[in-house]
């Protein structure tokens, strides 16, 4: 019977969409398993190849899992607000709606294609209301909590309010926006309302701030620094400059610190969390006061290495520092002033990744507080207004970038060890210091007072001597830095708030989901305002707890509500939890439910998002944990980033000022530029020329100079890009091998963890031993399994493959499975295998891999229920055993023969039979046996004089 996987994956994609066989329901009798991607945005194009390589791992996991015996939970869902959709309806004048719901049809009509384990009953989409709803409660809930650092958890506003009220801000332990904040129970009560609200914003965990942002004045909104490249907007290529603004923020430096520890708890990759320890940055330091010459102010700088005070020999200012103005004289007003102008292109990230030294001088200077002494003022992108106080000391001995910016601008560099050349050759750049300092040896430091103190001991002696002199304070600081939480667009969640006389109030609680209102169009208003400010019905009216039209506004009853948007992370920073109870009408996710599933086991997706969405979701689940809806602290335990499927590109060579093409084995005897094509039309890099004279107008007169009657192209591995004609649409790999063929290839290329190049060339080596594993069941149109008994050699070659499958499962490494499957494959037809109970494990353990071809296999076998509902074969060490081995004979360590003998024999059996050998004699005529060495299963060394 031919192998028709057409005709299989549709009836088989059919029946299980019919019978619901991956719903899952709560199962206390089962152990579970929580298996999450990181669901997609729609877009227009739909998936390429590469999109569904973390999808077919996760599954394969999901199945397996399922398979021993675990309930198993594996959700789908869209991220389906974001900008693209909103340009493109900008353009277009369509509704964001509209597109996006048709390109979630095109992405579910893909996904089902491929065979994915999905329950599809659990979908949520970040647009439907229904699911924002949560989104909106959870911000909500933000807005009326503060965070308690001496608990450690999120506690109700109304506890902080209660506070001040009894003992004003004495004794209040709660991370707060500004810094020394005072007053006495007194002061309180004597605040107006407007005052209070001022007041208790430099608390709540969702807080209004001013904060610079990354501001894009063509597309009317904020940015995220990942929409950023360059000065310019990744969508569009407009100008980006950093503006300090009003915007809705999230306190997540707050939680820092246990998002530090949570990291020890978890199952994630060194790399991965490396890179979020870094991010989150803690460092322990000291907080300095520097005066400034002829005025009242100081500046505050913080430093991890007090000890090097007397290093210093310039101050460097951060351009958004306010006392950047304080201190520029008259004179270099005009420098500092283009210099600020011109960092505002720049993003955060930008600059701490750029190494060019740039900076100009205020004209001020500053007194070290230790020395006495004046030193320059300078403005600098290298130092950034977020961390610490925006101000820093610089010791250009002893630090790579204030040594790299004192050579630039010719400053001084003063060594803290006597007789310490710090020449550029002396530096150790990768070290970031000079001389081997900082060390963990006596430093003869040039003070006298740090004078053969260890660094431990003179950064002690330092902080001691800071805070009894009051010039500063001890501190932890961490670079991680509260998100800005509001963009200024129409295609993403409504925040739950309204303003009365200019201060944010929650809508009720009974009131959501704010819905996203129609608005005649998608731009700003004329006025500036976000888009939200072209609705005609965008006002809440206080007393009747609803929605109301716009020109209703009087800010007595009726008040405008907020006309940002959510960003992109809003939406999903918890929808692991709404997958876990999406239809629950009254909570994000009910006690049961959480409390069943608990949080994600294995989550898959790329470590792009390392720094963004793990980050902000991590925050978003402790404090839903603190709340009590999230019974895990940590949302996700295992965590693996799936690597990157390359494009491989394809070339066609046109000669010179001409419409001719030669091909790759004869480019090198003409003048020619190599062109990207598409890759479409390219089969084993022969080009289809006349599907190429059809491609483009341009090509249609187009002339090919040919080698053996064939236009070979020339080929590179590159990113996948539409620029590149290199995107491989998978419907395309579907329709000519089927979804199994796909999903094993996807897995053959490498390790899931790593990037690798696609090339089309090698798909059909997969589709082959599909259809040789089809070809283990069948001859010509008959089934031919039978209940014969399997031989040793066939038992061996499938708990063989049985040990390695399992083990490549729960160690990820599918990409060696594969090879094992082929291998054993052709093993059991050199053995004319047609045995079931050799067969019918095969077909489970291909299962996961393959699922429609598994699928029918196991009902032609004559089973009625799904091979996704069997059960795990496990494999049997005793088939492994084999019954003889080959052992090498050496006579003084020089191998002269081997001898074949039992597995179990004894270490005097094996020497009895080596010595008995007929080639023995030969060896040993006329010399004397020393002793015989005896390694089991490897070797017997003869010992002669």
């Amino acid at each position: 019977m031919e192998y028709n996987f057409q005709e299989i994956e549709q009836r088989w994609r059919k029946a299980w969409a019919d019978e619901a066989l991956y719903h899952t329901e709560i199962e206390k009798d089962k152990p579970k398993y929580y298996v999450l991607n990181m669901f997609p945005y729609p877009s227009g194009a739909g998936l390429h190849v590469g999109h569904p390589l973390g999808y077919i791992a996760s599954d394969i996991y999901a199945r397996y899992k399922r398979l021993k015996g675990f309930n198993v939970l594996n959700p789908m869902g869209y991220d389906a607000y974001g900008l693209p959709a909103e340009q493109y309806a900008i353009q277009t004048g369509q509704h964001p709606a509209v597109t996006t719901e048709r390109n979630i049809a095109r992405y579910r009509e893909q996904l089902d294609r491929i065979g994915f384990s999905f329950d599809w009953s659990r979908e949520v989409r970040t647009c439907d209301p229904d699911y924002y709803h949560w989104t909106q409660w959870a911000v909500r809930k933000m807005f009326l909590s503060y965070y308690d650092t001496k608990a450690q958890q999120a506690r109700p506003i109304d506890e902080l309010i209660a506070h001040l009220e009894a003992n004003g801000t004495e004794g209040l332990t709660a991370a707060a926006s500004a810094k020394d904040l005072h007053l006495t129970a007194q002061d309180w009560a004597a605040m107006t309302w407007a005052e209070r609200e001022d007041f208790l914003m430099n608390y709540r965990i969702a807080y209004v701030g001013e904060t610079m942002v990354n501001w894009c004045a063509e597309l009317g909104t904020v940015l995220a620094n990942d929409e950023v490249v360059d000065g310019v907007s990744v969508r569009g290529g407009y100008p980006v400059v950093q503006r300090k603004m009003k915007q809705w923020c999230l306190r997540v430096s707050a939680y820092a610190q246990r998002m530090l520890d949570g990291l020890e708890t978890v199952d994630w990759s060194d790399s991965l969390k490396d890179t979020q320890r870094n991010w989150i940055g803690r460092s322990e330091g000291t907080e300095m006061q520097f005066s400034v010459e002829g005025s009242d102010e100081k500046i505050t700088i913080f430093t991890t290495r007090a000890d090097t005070i007397f290093g210093v020999t310039f101050v460097v200012l951060a351009p958004e520092s306010e006392l950047v103005e304080k201190f520029t004289t008259p004179d270099q007003q005009a420098a500092v002033a283009a210099y600020v102008e011109e960092t505002k292109k720049r993003t955060e990230r930008e600059r701490i990744a750029d190494r060019k030294v740039t900076g100009v001088f205020t004209g001020s200077r500053a007194i070290n507080p230790f020395t006495g002494e004046a030193v320059p003022i300078w403005v600098s992108d290298y130092v950034l207004s977020g961390y610490g106080t925006g101000a820093i000391m610089a010791v250009p001995a002893h630090d790579s970038r204030d040594y790299a910016f004192a050579r630039h601008f010719n400053l001084p560099i003063i060594p803290l060890i006597e007789g310490c050349d710090v020449s550029e050759e002396s530096f150790d750049a990768k070290e970031g210091v000079v001389c081997n300092s900082p060390r963990e040896d006596a430093a003869p430091y040039i003070d006298f007072s740090l004078n053969g103190k260890t660094v431990k001991e003179a950064i002690a002696a330092t902080k001691a001597y800071v805070e009894a002199k009051g010039l500063g304070r001890i501190k932890v600081n961490f670079r991680l830095r509260d998100a800005i939480f509001s963009r200024q667009r129409y295609w993403g969640e409504p925040f739950p708030f309204y303003y009365k006389n200019g201060h944010p109030q929650a809508v009720p609680e009974a009131a959501l989901p704010l819905e996203l209102p129609e608005v005649s169009k998608f731009l700003p208003t004329s006025s500036g305002e976000p888009p939200l400010g072209n609705a005609e019905r965008w006002a809440w009216d206080e007393e009747n707890a609803c929605v109301v039209d716009t020109n209703k506004i009087d800010n007595v009853r009726v008040f405008p509500l907020e006309l940002s948007t959510m960003p992109g992370f809003a939406g999903s920073s918890a929808y692991y939890l709404r997958y876990m109870d999406p239809s629950n009408a009254t909570a994000l996710v009910g006690e049961e439910a959480d409390h069943y599933w608990r949080n994600v086991d294995l989550y898959v997706g790329g470590s792009e998002h390392a720094t963004g969405h793990l980050i902000y979701s991590r925050f978003w689940n402790k404090f839903l944990f603190d709340l009590g809806t999230s019974c895990e602290d940590e949302p996700f335990k295992k965590m693996i980033n799936q690597g990157m499927i390359q494009g491989r590109s394809n070339f066609v060579y046109r000669i010179k000022d001409t419409n001719t093409f030669v091909s790759l084995g004869l480019k090198d005897q003409y003048e020619v530029t190599p062109i990207h094509v598409d890759v479409n039309i390219v089969a084993n890099d022969v080009l289809d020329v006349e599907a190429f004279k059809a491609w483009r107008p341009e090509y249609s007169t187009a002339e090919f100079i040919l080698e053996d009657g064939k236009y070979i192209c020339g080929w590179a591995v590159e990113k996948m890009s539409k620029s590149m004609f290199n995107v491989v649409n998978p419907d395309d790999i579907v329709d000519k091998y089927g979804a199994d063929t796909l999903r094993l290839y996807e897995m053959f290329l490498g390790p899931i963890n790593q990037s690798k190049p696609w090339d089309s060339n090698g798909v059909d080596g997969c589709a082959r031993f599909l259809r040789r594993f089809w070809n283990l069941f069948f001859e010509g149109e008959d089934l031919r399994v039978t209940d014969e008994k399997a031989t040793k050699e066939n038992l061996k070659s499938l708990h063989k493959l049985l040990k390695k499958v399992t083990t490549d499962i729960e160690e990820f490494a599918y990409n060696t499975s594969i090879p094992a499957f082929m291998i054993a494959v052709n093993e059991l037809m050199q053995q004319k295998c047609r045995c079931r109970e050799v067969l019918e494990p095969m077909v489970i353990a291909l299962a996961p891999f393959a699922p429609y071809i598994a699928e029918e296999l196991w009902h032609k076998l004559g089973h009625g229920e799904s091979v996704h509902k069997a059960a795990w074969p496990a494999f049997d060490e005793q088939y492994l055993k084999e019954d003889s081995c080959t052992l090498s004979v050496s006579f003084n360590g020089k191998t002269r023969f081997t001898i074949d003998v039992a597995a179990d024999a004894s270490k005097e059996e094996v020497e009895r039979l080596a010595l008995a050998h007929e080639s023995t004699q030969a060896h040993i005529e006329g010399k004397q046996i020393i002793k015989v060495i005896v390694v089991p299963g490897r070797i017997v060394n003869i010992v002669l004089k």
